[in-house]
C-alpha cells in the first residue's frame, strides 16, 4: 500500500516537473548572448579625461543598441563594455589587450592612443580581434594590418592648412612645446618639415611630459626666449591648456597650432575662457558642429550625462563607431569572426543613420581609415569659428 502511495506522489509531481522544464526551455529561447567590447586606455592621470571621454561614447551607443534589441546570426545580442586603464603606457595596452581578447573574448578592441595601438597590431590578427584605432597617426593604416579601423581623419591632412593660418596670422618662427608620448612625437616628426618647406624657421623644441606634470614653465620658459611668433603645442586638453595658459602667463601674445588631441572647448575651462586662446587653430569641438549627427549626438550627450557637460570628438567619434560595430556583427551574422566583422565595417558605416552617425562618416578606405571630412576651428574675436579646412588653403 505504502508502494502505491508513493507511486502517486510521484505521478502527481510530473506535471509540475515537465511544467518547469517547459518554463526553463522557453527562457532559453529568449536567452541573450552577452558579447564583451573591450576597451584600454587611460582612465587615470594627466589623461585621464580624454580615456574617459572615448568610454563615454562607447557606452552611450551600447546601451541605446541593447535597449533598441541587437539581433545577429538569429539570436539575441547584448553588448557590455569592459574597460581597462592602462595609464597611456603601450605596454599596459597590450597586456590589457590580451586579457580583454583571451579572458573576456572581445572581438574587438577601442584604443585612444598610437603606442597602444602600435603595440597591440604586434598580435591581434594572431588572436583575432579588430584594433578600433582612436588616433589620427598616418603610420596606424600603413602597416597593412588587416584587422584595424582607424577612426579618426589622419592628421597629415590639417598640417598645411594650420601652417598657412599661423604664418599668414602671426609670422614664421614656431616654437615647439608638443607632448612627449608617441602620438605627439609622429606630429613632431611630420609637423616640423612641414613648416620649414613652407618658408618658417623652428626657433626650439622642446616636448615635454603632459601625462605626468601639472607645472611647464621651466619648459615654456626656455622656448619663449627664443621669440616665437607662434606655439606649437598638443595632447590631452587639460595639459595642453595649462601648457597655454602659463605661455600667456609669461607674456607670449602669438598663436597657438594645436594637435587634434586637443579639443579647444574643454581647454577653455582650464584657461578661464576662449580670451588665452586667441589666435589658436585646432579641431572643430562637436558642441559647434551644427551637422545633423553631430548635432543629434551633443543633445543626447548632454542628456546622458548632464547638460553642463560638452561632448568631445573622440566621444561623438567612438559612438558612432559602436554603432558602426554593432551594425558590422549584424551583417556578417556572427558575433565572434573578427574578420568576418570588419570585412563589413564599411557597408555598415555607410548605412548608419544620420542621427547615430555623430562623426559623419562615410565608409572606409582600402586600407582600413575611416573616409571623414572634418571641419576645424579658430578662436577669434574670442569666438569658436568653424572653417572648412580646404577654405584655410585659398
Amino acid at each position: 500500500m505504502l508502494r502505491h502511495s508513493s507511486a502517486r506522489r510521484r505521478f502527481a509531481l510530473l506535471p509540475t516537473a515537465l511544467a518547469l522544464l517547459g518554463a526553463f526551455g522557453a527562457g532559453s529561447a529568449f536567452a541573450q548572448d552577452t558579447v564583451k567590447i573591450g576597451f584600454t586606455g587611460p582612465l587615470s592621470g594627466g589623461a585621464a579625461l580624454y580615456g574617459k571621454n572615448v568610454v563615454n561614447g562607447i557606452e552611450m551607443a551600447i546601451k541605446e543598441i541593447n535597449a533598441a534589441g541587437l539581433e545577429v546570426g538569429g539570436k539575441k545580442v547584448k553588448l557590455e563594455l569592459v574597460a581597462l586603464d592602462d595609464k597611456y603606457s603601450p605596454a599596459d595596452a597590450a597586456i590589457n589587450a590580451r586579457r580583454l581578447a583571451q579572458q573576456h573574448q572581445a572581438p574587438v578592441v577601442f584604443v585612444p592612443h598610437s603606442g597602444g595601438i602600435y603595440a597591440m597590431q604586434a598580435f591581434n590578427e594572431q588572436e583575432k580581434f579588430i584594433v578600433m584605432a582612436y588616433s589620427s597617426t598616418p603610420k596606424i593604416t600603413e602597416t597593412g594590418n588587416k584587422l584595424t579601423i582607424r577612426i579618426p581623419p589622419t592628421f597629415n591632412s590639417y598640417i598645411e592648412p594650420f601652417t598657412r593660418y599661423e604664418m599668414k596670422k602671426f609670422g614664421k618662427k614656431v616654437g615647439m612645446l608638443p607632448g612627449d608620448h608617441e602620438y605627439a612625437k609622429n606630429w613632431t616628426q611630420l609637423f616640423g618639415p612641414a613648416w620649414e618647406k613652407a618658408g618658417g624657421t623652428i626657433a626650439s623644441n622642446n616636448p615635454m611630459s603632459y601625462n605626468r606634470s601639472a607645472d611647464f614653465y621651466s619648459g615654456v620658459s626656455r622656448v619663449l626666449a627664443e621669440k616665437p611668433d607662434v606655439l606649437f603645442v598638443g595632447g590631452p586638453s587639460e595639459p595642453t591648456a595649462l601648457v597655454v595658459k602659463q605661455a600667456r602667463e609669461l607674456g607670449f601674445k602669438g598663436g597657438f597650432l594645436i594637435m587634434d588631441q586637443a579639443k579647444l572647448d574643454e581647454m577653455a575651462k582650464v584657461t578661464d575662457g576662449l580670451g588665452p586662446l586667441e589666435g589658436s587653430i585646432g579641431v572643430l569641438p562637436v558642441s559647434y558642429d551644427e551637422r545633423v549627427g553631430p548635432k543629434t549626438f551633443a543633445a543626447a550627450y548632454r542628456k546622458a550625462y548632464g547638460a553642463d557637460k560638452d561632448p568631445t570628438t573622440e566621444s561623438s567619434y567612438n559612438y558612432a563607431m559602436t554603432h558602426a560595430v554593432a551594425a558590422a556583427m549584424k551583417l556578417a551574422g556572427t558575433t565572434t569572426d573578427a574578420s568576418a566583422i570588419r570585412a563589413k565595417m564599411g557597408e555598415a558605416i555607410g548605412k548608419l543613420p544620420k542621427e547615430t552617425n555623430a562623426g559623419e562618416f562615410k565608409g572606409v578606405d582600402a586600407v582600413g581609415g575611416t573616409v571623414v571630412d572634418p571641419l576645424v576651428a579658430t578662436v577669434e574675436g574670442g569666438k569658436i569659428r568653424p572653417v572648412n579646412l580646404s577654405d584655410l588653403m585659398k
